[in-house]
């Protein structure tokens, strides 16, 4: 009986390790599958980057060759002066004179006058209590750990003088953007940069009814327009460097046939003017353009004859950053349609770009820096782009919910941010070049049970790194595009109720907020 005792033990033993050895097999196994994965994700990621460095190298070299063209030809154009007699008729020497530096410019440039040459320019018409007229700066921001800087105009403080608005009868120039790579810094930093909000201050927003629209003034950073259920456009302008706002005029810019409110709102380029969107039933008007110059006899409030769109609200309206003045509105009705200036007499006369490619509502619309495409997105949870060039689709996109707006990189004219319905994921951006993939998403928990409202927009930051974004809570929500988390960067209690919008200002450390509460929120940032 005690002899078959040890082979027992033994056989307990030889058992035990085959099962060891089986289920260390299986442990190496598994993690050299997910090592597997790992490193073909890894892979796949570097090929992207390379196809993409590839791109810039030739974007690169091609501004290169015209830097020296252009270089080449200043120097002929001296050489060709230099050779002319001073007594040759009609010749004069080139003058160039510095404009004093305003308030609101960051820096003056110097202005090349020919007498040659005799431009006919009119007289701006003045707008009573409003600031002076500026050029729209390129911010230049100086980023440091955990605290934003803002480069500070120079010269004495001008709220007293007088708003300029260029005249229609001066063709404004147009000054193309730099472009900035933005887009190999999203997600790569575990610790966002904080932007820090030392004081807020709310002042009434002078409309009866709940706010709809937010707009900066693209050449006079004094100025802003609001809108609301009311039908009322409010014209402010800022104070103190941000300390408050003054109200300069409220028109009433409700639609002529059914009395509707704007829909949404856009600054011309050339700043005299604001265009607001309605809705296509019943055949009521479908824009309106507030014109801000002082003209006799002149209505302030026109409404354009055409009415392209057949049905339904009238979303979005958005101009295109392009040399000749354009716009593009998307409606309820699935169609997408592009208005161009035809006569000196501002007529505006639309296009339909496409009405069915989107199989629901259009929500919003823009237009790329870069080359001349126009996006749309829609709640049937397309992306498309539109090529206007050669009048077909550049690329189409599905994300896996609807779509409510779409918002380029004021910077890298390369990436831009679409709003989506899902919760924890709202915020999505994209490459226009990688087509369907998604570079990164951020998104927030909203503490309220109401579903995401589209009424609740995005804005970048005059730098691109940053995304501003409303909620139906009464937060504003920042993210850093260089962290990898997906949740917001921070977020600033600014109003009683939902924040339906908070933009940035253009060169002041400022951002400007409209709420349900029916107030104007003004938060200096440092």
């Amino acid at each position: 009986m005690n002899a078959r005792k040890p082979k027992v033990e033994v056989d307990d033993r030889i058992t035990t390790e085959e099962d060891g050895e089986e289920n260390s097999r299986d442990e190496q196994e598994e993690a050299l599958v997910a090592l597997i994965e790992h490193r073909t994700k890894e892979v796949e990621h570097i090929r992207k980057r390379i196809t993409y460095y590839q791109s810039q190298l030739q974007e690169a070299e091609k501004k290169l060759l015209d830097s020296q063209a252009q270089l080449g030809r200043l120097r002929s154009k001296d050489n060709l002066v230099s050779s002319r007699s001073p007594l040759d008729n009609g010749t004069k020497k080139v003058k160039v004179e510095r404009r004093s530096t305003s308030p609101l410019q960051l820096q003056s440039r110097p202005e090349l006058l020919i007498p040659a040459v005799n431009p006919k320019i009119s007289q701006p018409v003045k707008l009573a209590d409003a600031g002076t007229r500026a050029r729209s700066p390129t911010p230049n921001h100086a980023h440091s750990v955990g605290k934003v800087k803002w480069e500070k105009s120079h010269g004495s403080s001008s709220e007293r003088e007088m708003v300029e608005v260029q005249d229609k009868g001066t063709k404004r120039k147009f000054e193309p953007k730099e472009h900035k790579e933005l887009i190999t810094s999203i997600a790569t930093s575990s610790s966002p940069v904080i932007v820090r909000c030392y004081s807020s201050s709310h002042i009434s927003s002078q409309h009866k009814r709940k706010l709809r629209s937010l707009v900066l003034c693209p050449v006079n950073n004094q100025l802003f327009a609001t809108s609301a259920l009311d039908g009322i456009v409010n014209l402010w302008q800022i104070q103190a460097r941000g300390s408050g706002a003054s109200l300069l005029s409220a028109t009433d810019c409700l639609s002529q046939k059914q009395r509707r409110w704007p829909e949404d709102m856009a600054w011309h380029p050339e700043g005299n003017s604001i265009f607001s969107v309605y809705n296509a039933d019943d055949g009521d008007s479908q824009i309106s353009v507030l014109n801000l110059n002082r003209t006799k006899g002149g209505a302030r409030v026109t409404f354009l004859e055409e009415k392209p769109h057949v049905k339904g609200i009238i979303n979005s309206i958005s101009f295109m950053p392009w040399e000749n003045p354009c716009f593009v509105t998307g409606g309820s009705d699935h169609a997408v349609v592009l208005w161009n200036e035809k006569d000196e007499e501002k007529l505006w006369k639309p296009k339909a770009l496409h009405r069915n490619m989107h199989s629901s509502a259009v929500m919003g619309v823009a237009g790329m820096q870069q080359k001349q495409i126009v996006l749309s997105v829609g709640a049937d949870k397309r992306i498309i782009g539109l090529d206007l060039h050669t009048g077909r689709t550049d690329f189409k996109h599905q994300i896996d919910s609807k779509c409510m707006s779409i918002v380029p990189n004021p910077c890298d004219f390369n990436l831009y941010m679409v709003q989506a319905g899902t919760p924890g994921k709202q915020l999505r951006l994209f490459d226009i070049r990688l087509r369907q993939t998604e570079l990164h998403a951020f998104g927030w928990k909203q503490e309220s049970s109401d579903s995401l409202s589209a009424l609740i927009n995005q804005t970048w930051s005059p730098d691109g790194l940053y995304i501003t974004s409303g909620s139906v809570d009464p937060v504003i929500h920042i993210f850093d595009i260089r962290s990898y988390a997906h949740k917001p960067s921070q977020s600033i209690k600014a109003h009683q109720k939902r924040v339906f919008k908070a933009i940035w200002h253009h060169s002041l450390p400022l951002l400007i907020s409209i709420s349900s509460d029916l107030n104007i929120g003004l938060h200096k940032l440092s």
